[in-house]
């Protein structure tokens, strides 16, 4: 027994040594696993040494992020710690969020956004993190608790149109911090089973309405956005959002132009959407 407890100490202890290893190195030794043959070679032994779920807590290094700690798979955690993953997005948060604010992350993940957000919203704000896969919910949670935030709900659930149980499929193992998880209807491909998906308009029923949205849902962005329609039309929030296609992108932009906003691209595959001052008789109506 005695020898199994110090053979898996050591194994620990390498896993961590190896994992800070991979977390660290220059982005040109990285690169080499793009590298015919040698890539292959480096990949089978990175994964002999140190399993795919293993995890390192870093801390952000640069950016509106900076400080904020999280718990990272050593293989892709690099961008989190040099605090340049989906920059631009951080720097709509900090540009916008105020004290006071109350923020919905919608495919909160790991909770980057959720823990900035939190520290710009501030102790008299709140903000509300939905995730559907319960693998990552628990990490947000672990993360939420080494940076000490209690102004943060984690709500174990996806975003729809309506409420329903919804078929979730998770990330393969080409995503360690399993960020492309979706939820699908129709669709042909096996495996997946049913989560609990939430509409917002039917959420605020409940909870504090957002005055600031990111939404992050994987291809179902106008799902998100349907089931938001009188948030839109009565609370105004505005919300940046991530576009997983060309078509969603497209009609997205005319379903928040219908609902007076105006429409900004943020890079590639982001946009914000602002809303615009409403004629005296329209605010009159929904008052």
């Amino acid at each position: 027994m005695l020898v199994n407890l110090r053979r898996k100490i050591v194994m620990e202890r390498t896993h961590k040594w190896f994992g800070t290893l991979l977390l660290h190195s220059p982005a040109s030794i990285r690169s080499l696993r793009k590298v015919p043959v040698l890539g292959g070679l480096i990949h089978r032994l990175s994964h002999r040494i140190l399993p795919i779920n293993e995890r390192l807590s870093v801390r952000i290094q640069a950016g509106p992020a900076q400080g904020i700690c999280l718990e990272v798979n050593p293989r892709t955690g690099d961008a989190y710690r040099r605090g340049e993953l989906e920059l631009a997005t951080q720097k709509v948060l900090a540009e916008r969020l105020r004290p006071g604010m109350v923020f919905y992350d919608l495919g909160a993940n790991i909770g980057l956004f959720s823990l900035l957000a939190a520290r710009l919203v501030g102790a008299g704000g709140r903000v509300f993190s939905f995730e559907p896969d319960a693998e990552v919910a628990a990490r947000l949670r672990r993360n939420i608790e080494q940076n000490g935030f209690s102004n943060i709900t984690v709500v174990e659930a996806g975003i729809w149109s309506v409420n329903a149980n919804v078929r979730f499929i998770t990330s393969d193992t080409s995503s360690p911090e399993r960020s492309s998880g979706k939820l699908v209807i129709g669709e042909s491909e096996a495996g997946g089973k049913p989560v609990r998906c939430i509409s917002l308009d039917d959420f605020i029923q409940t909870a504090p309405p957002p005055d600031a949205i990111k939404c992050d849902v994987e291809g179902a962005e106008l799902e998100a956005l349907r089931g938001a329609k009188r948030l839109f039309e009565t609370q105004r929030p505005w919300i940046v959002c991530e576009m997983h296609s060309e078509a969603n992108n497209r009609t997205a932009r005319d379903f928040l132009g219908h609902m007076g906003y105006s429409i900004e691209s943020l890079d590639v595959n982001h946009i914000v959407g602002l809303p615009l001052p409403r004629p005296a008789a329209a605010r009159s109506v929904h008052a």
